[in-house]
């Protein structure tokens, strides 16, 4: 019986995963307490109130106005604790607190590619540190994909097109699976991988060890600048192009009289379709760079563009 329990109970290894536990532990609890009462109440009732010979004709009810109401107040009442409790929940798990490590994952079929803001590159492995909270920055770049890991109790889907974020803070060191819960071809199953998490001190040493690499933004700006970006786009506007300066997390007033916010999806579709939103007072003259730059690629053109500080006297949202 115990080793039953162990696999239906993966370890709880985040902040997140108790609170996602008694969560489904009281929906158990609610569910088998109904099953219960309900088929009880229909055994009993079925046989006291059984036809009989002589009683062919029931006799007359009456209505019970306080039987009607506890009946329909106690199961609204367990409705809105649900939604109070699973909204509060949701909001906690789908809002990221700040001081996190930003690490990007690109799912691909059948395969994830995650890269550490210090350039460290992981193939269908993701080394952690214990205690800090971790936001990973999800897309993909074919069809949707699933990011699960259930000793965390977090999952996310993944997006073609979309940035998405999960974030979970690590609680307990160890080796943890994670997979692709969302069927995304032939090679599914293999879209597995697996959860290193370490003492802060082990995973600085597994950081630096290797081959040494540069922060993201460190090889975003190489490929900046390689790429032509840096003819339209440089610290000062020179007419064809606005300058990234400080540009991220502002608002962008567009040709149309709408503005967006420079975010992580504006920016991204800038790159790969300039013409679709032209930024007011400039011409469509940005080619796409749509099947030239990969999406770890555009990934460090971003991390190149969030590092550029505000100009002097401009203060950042």
């Amino acid at each position: 019986m115990l080793g039953l329990w162990v696999q239906l109970s993966p370890d709880r290894a985040s902040t997140v995963a108790g609170k996602v536990d008694h969560l489904f532990y009281f929906l158990i609890a609610v569910s088998v307490f109904f099953a219960g009462l309900i088929f009880t109440l229909i055994l009993v009732f079925a046989v006291k109130y059984r036809r009989r010979p002589g009683n062919e004709i029931p006799p007359a009810t009456k209505d019970n106005l306080m039987l009607e109401i506890l009946w329909t107040a106690i199961p609204a009442g367990l409705t809105v604790v649900i939604f109070l409790w699973g909204a509060r929940l949701f909001y906690h798990i789908f809002t990221p607190p700040t001081g996190t490590i930003k690490i990007n994952v690109v799912a691909k079929q059948w395969m994830w590619k995650i890269q550490h803001p210090e350039g460290k590159m992981e193939i269908d492995e993701l080394h952690l540190p214990l205690g800090r909270p971790v936001e990973l920055n999800l897309i993909s770049e074919d069809v949707i994909h699933d990011f699960f890991v259930p000793a965390f109790r977090v999952k996310h889907d993944v997006l073609p097109g979309r940035y998405s974020v999960e974030w979970f803070k690590p609680t307990k060191t160890g080796k943890y699976h994670f997979f692709c819960s969302q069927y995304c071809g032939t090679g599914h199953s293999r879209m597995v991988g697996w959860v290193y998490v370490m003492t802060p001190r082990d995973y600085q040493r597994w950081l630096t060890s290797g081959q040494p690499t540069d922060p993201l933004a460190v090889t975003g700006e190489r490929l900046f600048q390689r790429v032509g970006c840096a003819a339209c786009h440089g610290q000062e506007s020179n007419g064809r192009g606005p300058s990234l300066v400080g540009l991220f997390g502002q608002t962008v007033h567009l040709q149309n009289g709408r503005t967006r916010l420079a975010d992580d999806d504006y920016l991204r579709e800038s790159i790969l379709r300039p013409n679709a939103e032209l930024v007011e007072g400039y011409q469509p003259v940005m080619p796409t760079f749509k099947g030239i730059l990969s999406e770890e690629q555009i990934l460090e053109l971003l991390a190149y563009m969030k590092s550029l500080p505000p100009k002097e006297g401009e203060v950042q949202p």
